[in-house]
This record gives C-alpha cells, sequence and structure tokens, in this order.
C-alpha cells in the first residue's frame, strides 16, 4: 500500500508540474470499481497526438470465507492519438507490474478449481498492445474504452486454503492474451 501511494503522489507531483494547457487528466477504470479496486490514472499530453497514461490500483480487502482478491498494480502505456491527444482512436504500448494475493473464491461455475480451493501470492510483469477510443461528455468530461493484449510473466506461491497452510510449491508462468481492459471516466484537469 505504502509503495503505490508514494509511486502515485510522484507520478502527480512530478507530471502536473510539467504540464501545459489542456494536456493533463485523471481518470477512474469503472471495471476496477466495480471490482472494489480502487484506483486512480494520470494521462499527460507529450505531444500533439502523443500522451503517457499512467493508471495505479490497489485491492486491501478480504472478502467473504477468506476469498482474496488483494492486489497492487501500474500499466503505463504511451498512446499515439489518431486525431489529437484525449480525442477519439487511439494505439498503446503498455508495461505492467502486480503483487497480488488472491485465491479461495466461491464455487461459481466460472471459477476454476484452483482458484476455489487454493491461494496464490507473488507479482507478475511483462507489457502489450492496446487500442481505445475517447468520447467527450463536455468540455472537461469525456469516457473512454480500451483493451489490450500482451505479454506477462508471473512469479507465485501456491498454498492451499485462504488464511492458512504450508507453501505448496514455488512456481511461474508465462501468460499470453488480454493484459489490458478500461471503461474510464476521465476529467480534463488542463
Amino acid at each position: 500500500m505504502k509503495k503505490a501511494l508514494i509511486l502515485m503522489s510522484l507520478m502527480l507531483g512530478i507530471l502536473i508540474s510539467g504540464a501545459h494547457a489542456q494536456s493533463v487528466a485523471v481518470k477512474s477504470n469503472l471495471l476496477y470499481d466495480a471490482t472494489t479496486t480502487m484506483n486512480l490514472g494520470v494521462e499527460v499530453g507529450l505531444a500533439r497526438k502523443w500522451t503517457l497514461d499512467i493508471p495505479v490500483n490497489y485491492n486491501p480487502w478480504k472478502l467473504s470465507d477468506n476469498a482474496r482478491l488483494k492486489h497492487w498494480g501500474v500499466q503505463p502505456e504511451v498512446r499515439y492519438w489518431f486525431c489529437e491527444k484525449f480525442r477519439r482512436t487511439f494505439v498503446g504500448l503498455h508495461g505492467h507490474y502486480a503483487d497480488f494475493n488472491v485465491g479461495n473464491w466461491p464455487d461459481w461455475s466460472f471459477i476454476s478449481d484452483n482458484m476455489q480451493n487454493s491461494r496464490y501470492q507473488g507479482h507478475l510483469y511483462g507489457g502489450g498492445l492496446s487500442i481505445g477510443h475517447s468520447w467527450i461528455l463536455k468540455k472537461r468530461w469525456s469516457i473512454e474504452a480500451t483493451v489490450g493484449v500482451g505479454y506477462a510473466h508471473i512469479v507465485y506461491d501456491k498454498y492451499p486454503c485462504g488464511e492458512c497452510g504450508t507453501k505448496l510449491k514455488e512456481d511461474s508462468k508465462n501468460y499470453f492474451g488480454p493484459t489490458k481492459a478500461a471503461i474510464s471516466l476521465i476529467y480534463v484537469i488542463k
């Protein structure tokens, strides 16, 4: 938690202090909000058609019956806008890093047996490509949708249950597939 707050404070201070007119926006990913994950993003204009988006997310909650979705992460992205920054369609190149402690989820048909009966703790890092579109709602407000695919290297420890147990194994996996999904509400500061 402290790492995420310090990182976000530094990014906000650096980015806002060097910003030019009509080049800074703050945003919240509504998909993260739906999972009770606190998140805040800052997007800064770098040039007429280029921006840097830096979202940070944090979920400290332990759910009912020791189910966990604890994590924090950051996913910076350089974007090229086809029209002009903060307007219409863009493509992006993103990186990502996250620490996680997840598992012991409910017995729902779309949840794997591993996520129901085990807990995973570790970190991941990687990168990918994305595409998105921004719709202007009012002078300073807009909404944006983006999806991305890419790679993540996941390093984890596996435990037998949400609260207890001796570590069952240490392992790592390489993942290729969706790495980004967002529907964000955006406020342009200046």
